[in-house]
C-alpha cells in the first residue's frame, strides 16, 4: 500500500474458525452448485485492520462437499480466503490467483527443460546474452508447440499426431517430437540439404511448419 501497487495474497487461516467462515459465506456469498453433493459460495467482505486507513477486502471461496465423486460421504467444508486491492469480481480474483501456477510451470521449463537454472559465467553481460538467446529459443519452441495444437484450416494428414487433446505442450515434449528427430544431411547439385524419414509420424507436420516459418520470417 505504501508503494501504491495492487496485490493479491492468499491468507493463512491459522486459528480462524471454519464455522465462522461458513456463516459469512451463507450470508454474503453467491451460491453455485456444480454437482450433487457440492455447494460453492463465493463473495467478499471488508475488514478493518489496526494501522491501516482503509478496510481491507477479503475474497473467499467456501466449498461444502457432502459427497465426493466416488460417493464417499464428507464432513468438513473447505475454505480459501484472499486479501487484495483489486476490484474485480470474486470469481475473477480467485482465477487470477490460481493462474500463478501456470507461470510457475513456465519458470520450471526454462530452468529444467532448457537447462538455464545455473548461468555459465560470473560476468553479468555474458549471462545477459545467454538469457537473451534462451528467450529466443524458448519463444520459438513455444510457438512450435502451440502451432502443433492448431487444427483449423489444416488437412488431416498434416496435423500433429497427438494422442489426446491438450491446451499447452511442455517444451520437453516439443523438443522430443520436433527437435530430436532423426535426419540425414545430403549433398545434391552442389547444395546441402536435410531429409527426414517419411514414416516419421511428425514428418508432414514438421515440413508444413518449416515451410510456413521460412516464408513468414525469411
Amino acid at each position: 500500500m505504501k508503494e501504491k501497487v495492487d496485490w493479491l495474497i492468499k491468507r493463512n487461516l491459522r486459528q480462524e474458525s471454519i464455522e465462522r467462515w461458513l456463516e459469512i459465506a451463507k450470508a454474503k456469498g453467491t451460491v453455485h452448485v456444480p454437482r450433487l453433493g457440492k455447494v460453492v459460495y463465493r463473495g467478499d467482505i471488508h475488514v478493518s485492520r489496526e494501522g491501516v486507513e482503509k478496510p481491507l477486502r477479503q475474497v473467499f471461496e467456501m466449498t461444502v462437499r457432502t459427497i465426493d465423486r466416488q460417493g464417499q460421504n464428507l464432513l468438513l467444508p473447505e475454505v480459501e480466503t484472499y486479501e487484495t486491492s483489486l476490484q474485480e469480481e470474486p470469481g475473477t480474483i480467485i482465477d487470477l490467483y490460481h493462474a500463478h501456477g501456470t507461470s510457475e510451470q513456465f519458470h520450471s521449463e526454462i530452468k529444467s527443460d532448457m537447462d538455464l537454472e545455473r548461468l555459465p559465467s560470473g560476468k553479468f553481460a555474458t549471462n545477459a546474452v545467454v538469457l537473451l538467446l534462451g528467450m529466443t529459443a524458448y519463444n520459438c519452441l513455444r510457438l512450435c508447440g502451440q502451432e502443433s495444437l492448431r487444427e483449423e484450416g489444416i488437412a488431416e494428414e498434416e496435423r500433429a499426431p497427438l494422442r489426446k487433446k491438450v491446451f499447452r505442450r511442455r517444451l520437453r515434449s516439443v523438443m522430443q517430437d520436433l527437435i530430436y528427430m532423426a535426419s540425414r544431411m545430403i549433398s545434391h547439385a552442389r547444395r546441402l540439404g536435410m531429409t527426414l524419414g517419411r514414416w516419421n509420424p511428425w514428418y508432414r507436420f514438421w515440413r508444413r511448419e518449416y515451410s510456413r516459418f521460412v516464408n513468414a520470417y525469411g
